[in-house]
């Protein structure tokens, strides 16, 4: 969940672009905004993977931003579709206050953007979550205002792993003349994804999260949506992202999404059973406590994502314990690992905030297996048992 290995192809992909210099091959290192052989070469390159990456997503090539990674593509779409919005609506004019929703759980990408609108003079309401970790058609409903221009909820947590009824709650805002925006983050080659049937107006990928070349991202942006850029300069990416593109990254991104998409209905059901053999034997060890209600074989939460609550101990501590039994865990967001305040997704199910101060995430991946889930838990009984005396 916190990122994956460079997939094979992904890496094949990237293979020709790291031969700098090579003869015949200077298309590799070309503009691919320029006139000469070379840079068309390149541009050829780049729209070849914006067409690959909108066919597997269900959009249209000139829908697909290339970006630094989701990052960029979720303050990119806060800020310029509510900037947008808002403007085209005069509600200043007619002294009126913006009005933006998010949902509690969002990633820290969407939730500073919003901060920052706030900051400018929009209103931002924070949505509230059941604890289950879902927004509610009825709470979003109750929440729209005619001055309402943004709602922002993501279509999947990376914490604790809720999957939201995106195209029930893009309807909605709809119905109200609100934009809609996904940071789909999460979601991408872990559960079905078609742009067109989730209906939403922008969504935001990252190509590490798929085994791409982290500095990799996309933005959706369905079409005649109004947006502002963020990033403004010599007017690539059709004027929605300047700067000269990343084609290297462009291309092996292309090919993460594709093979993502492409395993993703094999690949759940593979992780499905690993995350409930995880769940259910974490919460057999003493003092675990699943963080959420996960029922076996489960659509609802991602499959591949486990998250607990261990009681006296504290969440970095057993990232520490269990990196010296060889395996990669986090307390939370590896976005913000590094802060001792509790998961602002835990706190936001109504969890207290010392059992949240012992949060566990485990997730697994295209590489992970069975054998792996056997030496894990056999670390866990030593870790987490051994903290009890067992």
């Amino acid at each position: 969940a916190a990122t994956s290995p460079l997939v094979p192809e992904a890496a094949e992909a990237l293979a020709p672009y790291l031969a700098a210099g090579r003869p015949g091959a200077a298309w590799a290192d070309a503009n691919a905004n320029t006139l000469y052989g070379p840079g068309r070469e390149a541009f050829m390159a780049l729209e070849g993977a914006r067409t690959r990456v909108a066919k597997a997503l269900g959009a249209r090539p000139d829908e697909i931003i290339f970006t630094s990674g989701a990052t960029e593509a979720d303050t990119a779409a806060v800020l310029g579709l509510a900037h947008a919005a808002e403007a085209s609506r005069r509600l200043r004019a007619k002294g009126r206050c913006p009005h933006i929703i998010i949902s509690a759980i969002e990633h820290d990408a969407v939730l500073q953007p919003a901060r920052r609108l706030a900051r400018e003079g929009f209103e931002l309401t924070v949505l509230p979550v059941n604890r289950g970790g879902f927004v509610t058609p009825e709470a979003l409903s109750a929440a729209l205002t005619d001055d309402t221009v943004l709602v922002a909820i993501q279509a999947a947590n990376g914490e604790i792993g809720s999957v939201q009824d995106v195209a029930a709650l893009a309807a909605i805002a709809h119905r109200a003349g609100v934009l809609f925006f996904a940071d789909a983050t999460q979601a991408l080659g872990k559960i079905p994804l078609d742009l067109r049937k989730l209906g939403v107006d922008a969504a935001a990928f990252s190509g590490h999260k798929v085994g791409g070349p982290k500095g990799t991202g996309l933005l959706f942006l369905k079409a005649r949506t109004p947006f502002d850029p963020l990033v403004l300069g010599g007017g690539q990416e059709s004027g929605h992202r300047s700067g000269t593109q990343n084609v290297a990254g462009a291309v092996a991104c292309a090919a993460a999404v594709e093979a993502a998409v492409g395993a993703q209905p094999a690949e759940s059901a593979r992780l499905r059973i690993l995350r409930d053999r995880l769940y259910n034997a974490l919460a057999a060890l003493p003092g675990v406590h699943p963080t959420v209600d996960v029922a076996p074989g489960s659509e609802a939460y991602l499959p591949c994502v486990v998250n607990v609550h261990v009681d006296g101990c504290e969440g970095n501590t057993l990232v520490l314990r269990f990196s010296g039994e060889g395996f990669c865990v986090s307390a939370g967001s590896a976005c913000s690992s590094g802060s001792l305040d509790p998961s602002r997704a835990l706190t936001a199910l109504g969890i207290g905030r010392d059992a949240a101060q012992g949060e566990l995430r485990v997730s697994m991946g295209r590489f992970t297996d069975e054998e792996d889930i056997d030496r894990f838990l056999e670390a866990a009984s030593r870790v987490i048992g051994g903290h009890y005396g067992r």
